[in-house]
């Protein structure tokens, strides 16, 4: 059988795969899109979110009208800190991917990187040395704080906690973690094991051996823990910590409880693991938020923004002592696409951009500027309003309860501001906006709060 029949057998076999995709295709190919498409873009999405993704999902978005139906399926960018749905509706990204587009959306310093690489070369052959790996870990040894010096790079946020676990467990030779309640690491088996979240937890029991949860800012029951695990012989390998917990709530530490950590760990012999997946890359008014703490870790963990909302990337940078358990046998602990060029790209445009562009600083600014707000527009709503806390633009609204949460953060959304609040997770809802937000932008996002909260019924 010739190849020219093999194709059109194949062609045919597949017919209306092929249709479909080059029906997508000549979609995402469009700058613009018709009232009809749109329509066939939501029935295919909801369609499909139902029927091959997980229905579950459907359950839980904001973007669900009164009567049931779909108001909004996310189509495109509208600018540096706000998106379009595929109706042409605008809204100012206060959630920001969970903190993902710290530079904003599609800066155009870490989309010309990308295409830069991707006309060069997408992806490296595995064997040959990579400069773009090389380069950036040069750049995170010489921006990280302390001594921290060698680079693990990952896809995403819980593969750097899981390659910090393992990396901890080499250096020390124990098996025993300290976390803490509340606490989001991911939901790997391994960094799952570490989060504390009941839902995500159960239905996997049982974790990974070895992991305690003190209360989170308990400085006391965790000096009680490191007692009693060396008393019986399961020494601490390390303490897993977010320097402000982000899923659990926006919950700041007391003032001295992270360096009182780190004295912890050097008077036991544990590693120090400092997970700023969420509060990383210029966060909360600092590069990293431990600076603001005066505390350096032993293990730094980083995702989300460190790929400048264009590339999934991550990364995992350690002190020589530590990281050198690795240097025997890189191989230990590798990932196909973890580093890879245009991950890398990314990440050297985004540390560019927050440094050209003083992104620290206006974070500081920004963020002050909305917490005043946001605190002045609840200030009349304590039945409703528990705490507005944060610092830099990790802002967190305690309500009190999930449902009060929940509607906010829908009349929210169907004004325009999206913000991170869920139908399970929403008594404390996150205010993330890009670094890059502006000061009408925040004036909006604290009016709409102040318009939407005399509108829910308690």
């Amino acid at each position: 059988m010739s190849k020219a029949v093999e194709s059109v057998n194949v062609k045919e076999q597949y017919k209306d795969v092929y249709e479909y995709t080059k029906q997508v295709l000549d979609l995402i190919a469009k700058e613009e899109i018709t009232k009809e498409e749109a329509e066939w873009v939501t029935r295919q999405t909801v369609d499909n979110f139902r029927d091959h993704v997980n229905p579950g999902f459907l359950g839980y978005r904001k973007s669900v009208t009164k009567d049931g139906q779909f108001a909004a399926v996310e189509w495109k960018d509208a600018g540096p800190n706000s998106f379009m749905d595929v109706n042409g509706k605008v809204y100012i990204d206060c959630l920001g991917g969970f903190g993902i587009y710290n530079v904003g959306h599609r800066h155009p310093k870490v989309v010309e990187a990308v295409i830069n690489q991707l006309n060069r070369q997408p992806l490296h052959s595995q064997d040959l040395l990579d400069p773009l790996r090389a380069m950036l870990a040069k750049i995170l040894a010489d921006i990280t704080p302390g001594d921290l010096k060698y680079a693990y790079f990952a896809n995403s946020g819980t593969e750097t906690v899981e390659a910090a676990i393992k990396l901890a467990k080499m250096h020390t030779g124990r098996t025993s973690f300290i976390a803490t309640t509340k606490a989001f690491h991911g939901k790997s088996l391994g960094s799952l094991s570490a989060t504390a979240k009941g839902v995500f937890r159960k239905p996997f029991l049982p974790m990974i051996p070895g992991f305690r949860h003190v209360h989170f800012g308990d400085i006391e029951m965790m000096r009680k823990t490191f007692e009693a695990c060396a008393l019986v012989g399961e020494e601490i390998a390390g303490v897993i910590l977010e320097p402000i917990q982000g899923e659990g709530g926006v919950n700041l530490p007391p003032d001295d409880y992270l360096k009182q950590v780190r004295e912890l760990c050097d008077q036991y012999g544990a590693l120090l693991i400092l997970d700023e997946v969420q509060t990383g890359m210029g966060r909360t008014g600092k590069m990293f938020c431990c600076e603001h703490y005066g505390v350096v870790p032993d293990i730094l963990c980083l995702a989300k923004a460190f790929g400048g909302g264009i590339m999934p990337a991550g990364a995992v940078v350690a002190t020589e002592e530590v990281f050198k358990s690795f240097f025997p046998n890189p191989f230990v602990q590798t990932t196909t696409f973890g580093g890879n060029p245009l991950a890398c790209a990314a990440a050297i445009a985004t540390f560019n951009v927050l440094i050209e562009e003083n992104l620290l600083d206006r974070c500081t600014e920004m963020g002050e500027y909305m917490l005043k707000g946001l605190r002045e527009a609840a200030a009349a709503h304590s039945d409703k309003v528990m705490e507005v806390r944060g610092k830099g633009l990790l802002i967190g609204i305690e309500f009190h309860s999930d449902e009060i949460g929940y509607e906010v953060s829908k009349g929210l959304f169907d004004n325009g501001v999206l913000v991170a609040g869920t139908l399970i997770n929403a008594k404390t809802i996150r205010i993330e906006p890009p670094l890059t937000i502006t000061y009408e932008e925040a004036d909006r996002v604290i009016e709409t709060f102040r318009n939407v909260l005399p509108q829910i019924k308690l």
